[in-house]
């Protein structure tokens, strides 16, 4: 029996996605629910499970494929067992006068390169394998049982450049002069790749130029002193993480900061929709996760009934979920307000782009230990330095600086939060 696999339901948000990568070729046995192809759409990676065991029949669509619900990706034909040989890997060219057993009666060798290990390569890094014409096997995966990430095949290439040649024999007497290595016919060609932006990338900038085009944006900042934050982690780190199976991190702290400071000053929690100012009632929190397709923002749902231990756990299954591209759509869209931390790579300073349609954005940076005035004292303090993205249209300067000083205050004295003060 013939069984179709068609593309799945997209959500009402979404209008089409891309087919990224096939994980089997025609003629590859598969199992039931056993991930078929992958589809990018312009937040998640979507997998399309096998509907039945049997063989993959027959591929509709290639790599690069702009797809909607409900269309006809393949065929499989149920219960069918593999056709020998259809689609065994290919053997790499053997050394010279040695023999492989991928040789076809007539003798001749199958010298093609290995394909892509698809199953472990995630859609990003399947196509810098493929633009470098690298063994996959060959890179270390990073992620999930040996997935593959972008990121690793970079780290691969970068160690891989840094390899020095082997030395070069000096010519013999008389031979012309070598070109230095610092002429252009020395350096090679200089040559340009133009690849194409992922749907995700394409959305990224489309947000983006939105946001700096339709709202009056401004920056303002602030320093906090971490020095309590510091000690109560350090306190209470280890016990916390055996009763919650979870690290204390920053995070929670900004966030229930931020949730509190939310509360005081409304209009930072609100959208603007036509002539209107919707009020948001609730505080959905967007936290920025760094992947390999670019950078998504999972929402923390009703983060004000959330504990820290609640906080900390959902991040972290968030992080690891986006990275392995298995979040969810319903867990991307929404959210009220947005939290982004910079000073995971290193930013000292930086002004965050609002995320439409809400209407402010904090800006987390690198600790460092800098001299402050305490007490009329010169101290050493764990400083960082915070910035609020504002539209101005209904955020005024004023609100948009005691917001700032109020997850300040609420930083710098912990139990402001647990007292709500």
């Amino acid at each position: 029996m013939t069984i179709e696999v068609r593309v799945p339901q997209l959500p009402e948000s979404v209008a089409d996605a891309t087919l990224v990568a096939w994980h089997k070729k025609p003629g590859d046995a598969v199992a039931r629910d056993e991930n078929l192809v992958d589809l990018e759409t312009d937040k998640v990676v979507l997998e399309v499970p096998a509907p039945a065991a049997g063989t993959l029949k027959e591929v509709k669509l290639g790599d690069g494929t702009t797809v909607t619900s409900g269309q006809l990706l393949a065929l499989i034909e149920e219960g069918a067992t593999a056709v020998p040989g259809a689609s065994a890997p290919a053997i790499m060219a053997a050394p010279s006068g040695a023999t492989t057993s991928a040789q076809d009666a007539s003798g001749a060798q199958a010298a093609a390169p290995a394909a892509p290990a698809a199953a472990k390569l995630s859609p990003a890094a399947k196509r810098v394998v493929e633009e470098n014409k690298l063994d996959p096997n060959a890179v270390l995966g990073s992620g999930r049982d040996g997935r593959v990430s972008k990121s690793d095949v970079v780290n691969y290439l970068s160690a891989k450049d840094a390899t020095p040649p082997p030395p070069k024999a000096p010519p013999p007497a008389g031979a012309p002069a070598q070109v230095s290595a610092g002429t252009p016919a020395a350096r090679g060609a200089r040559t340009d790749q133009r690849v194409p932006m992922t749907r995700l990338r394409a959305r990224i900038a489309e947000r983006m130029v939105q946001a700096q085009a339709t709202q009056a944006l401004l920056t303002s900042f602030n320093e906090v002193d971490l020095k309590a934050v510091n000690e109560l982690r350090s306190r209470y780190k280890e016990q916390f993480d055996k009763q919650y199976g979870a690290k204390l991190g920053y995070m929670s702290f900004f966030t229930k900061a931020c949730v509190e400071a939310l509360k005081k000053f409304p209009s930072v929690n609100a959208s603007v929709d036509g002539n209107d100012i919707v009020y948001h009632e609730y505080f959905d929190v967007g936290v920025a996760v760094s992947t390999d397709r670019g950078l998504i923002v999972p929402v923390l749902r009703d983060a004000d009934l959330m504990s820290f231990a609640d906080i900390e756990k959902s991040i972290a299954n968030f992080a690891g979920r986006a990275r392995a591209g298995t979040i969810t759509m319903e867990e991307l869209t929404g959210g009220t307000f947005t939290i982004t931390n910079g000073g995971t790579f290193g930013s000292l300073l930086s002004t965050p782009i609002v995320n439409a349609p809400q209407s402010a954005i904090l800006g987390m940076h690198k600790i460092q230990d800098r001299a402050v005035v305490v007490d009329g004292q010169v101290v050493v303090r764990p400083m960082m330095y915070i910035a609020l993205t504002y539209d101005h249209r209904i955020i005024d300067g004023r609100e948009a600086v005691q917001f700032l000083v109020t997850v300040k205050q609420c930083l710098e004295d912990p139990a402001r939060m647990v007292l709500g003060l």
